[in-house]
């Protein structure tokens, strides 16, 4: 059987970087770049300056890493015989033997690829991942989580290649 594998998909990406964007663009009025910033009974002026702050810093970060990512044509997700790599989680392969059940959690619409591992310990997550391990880990009920968004493949399309190859 043929590896199955998950690419970022370029007009996706596109797409979440033009919202990135116009969020920062949408901050930067609120502070004040573009003249005087917006007035609301809701939000008083030093609140608004605030989310606009808030705004710029986690959408411009937001949009550099979906920068990086128009031009990054590895893959994010690689299911094969010996197993499951998920680039958001690690750079290490885990072997179906050490999953021992594939379920997901959605929020809000978005669903993720949980997976249930004999021994979490031996795959540690890197990066933001890593870190919020624990946290997810309480969230979903399993081990390792992952999603689709932004790549090129469905969900169905991914637990039908998981199914294919996950031990019975």
């Amino acid at each position: 059987m043929e590896e199955f594998t998950a690419h970022y998909a370029k007009g996706r990406i596109a797409g979440f970087l033009l919202g990135a964007l116009i969020f920062v663009a949408l901050g930067c009025w609120m502070i004040g770049l573009f003249g005087p910033p917006p007035v609301s009974a809701r939000l008083g002026p030093v609140k608004a300056v605030v989310v606009g702050w808030v705004g710029i810093v986690f959408f411009g970060l937001s949009a550099v890493l979906l920068f990086r990512r128009l031009f990054d044509d590895s893959a994010v997700l690689r299911i094969g015989p010996s197993g499951l790599q998920a680039a958001q989680w690690s750079d290490d392969l885990i072997p179906w033997s050490q999953i021992t059940d594939v379920t997901t959690w959605t929020h809000q619409k978005q669903t993720m690829i949980v997976l249930h591992l004999r021994d979490p310990a031996m795959f540690p997550g890197r990066g933001m991942a890593g870190m919020l391990a624990r946290a997810n880990s309480k969230l979903t009920g399993g081990d390792v989580a992952f999603s689709l968004t932004g790549t090129n493949r469905s969900l169905d399309e991914t637990l039908a290649a998981m199914a294919r190859y996950l031990p019975r």
